[in-house]
């Protein structure tokens, strides 16, 4: 028993044009899967609208219209998904705790590798050391008077780093954002 005429016909629509839609489609897609996914819309369509498919080589035209609405209808997808995506990465990092601490993070690290070689050392000194006033002058072989000057002057040049690079201070302390507005 023979196959029926629609399917019959089907079948020599994708024999005779499947190379030329193929190489259609790969030249415009940048992924074997996505010109995947295009051929096996196209021909769905072709086999749905099996009627409607012009003969002869009409049909390779009208396969190729089919094909460009659906790689038009992928783009727009991947359009809409990528913005999507992007929307959802800012929302989230704008809700996520984790994310915004990571940021401020890279913020605070970029702030402390602008500071001078000697400012970061001071604060090294007390931030991640733990030395005290007399200890850190011991350190630097100066008095403890000294160390509390270019220490504080220190803290306002990082302070000053940090609101540049659009951190909120007062999430930091009082103290913290007083070191902005202080003149010296």
């Amino acid at each position: 028993m023979s196959p029926p005429e629609p399917q019959r016909r089907f079948e020599a629509i994708y024999e005779t044009h499947y190379p030329a839609v193929l190489s259609y489609v790969r030249r415009r897609t940048d992924s074997p899967d996505d010109a995947a996914d295009v051929i096996a819309e196209t021909f769905t369509t072709a086999w749905r609208r099996v009627d409607d498919v012009p003969a002869g080589d009409e049909a390779r035209l009208w396969l190729y219209g089919v094909a460009r609405r659906v790689l038009a209808n992928q783009r727009r997808g991947e359009t809409r998904r990528s913005a999507l995506a992007d929307r959802l990465r800012r929302e989230l990092a704008e809700s996520d705790p984790a994310a915004s601490i990571e940021h401020d993070h890279r913020e605070i690290r970029a702030a402390f590798a602008r500071l001078s070689p000697d400012d970061r050392e001071l604060l090294s000194l007390v931030g991640w050391e733990g030395l005290a006033t007399e200890e850190i002058a011991t350190v630097l072989g100066c008095s403890r008077a000294n160390v509390r000057l270019r220490l504080h002057r220190a803290r306002k040049r990082l302070a000053r780093e940090l609101e540049s690079a659009g951190l909120d201070l007062s999430r930091y302390g009082a103290r913290a954002a007083a070191l902005v507005g202080a003149k010296s």
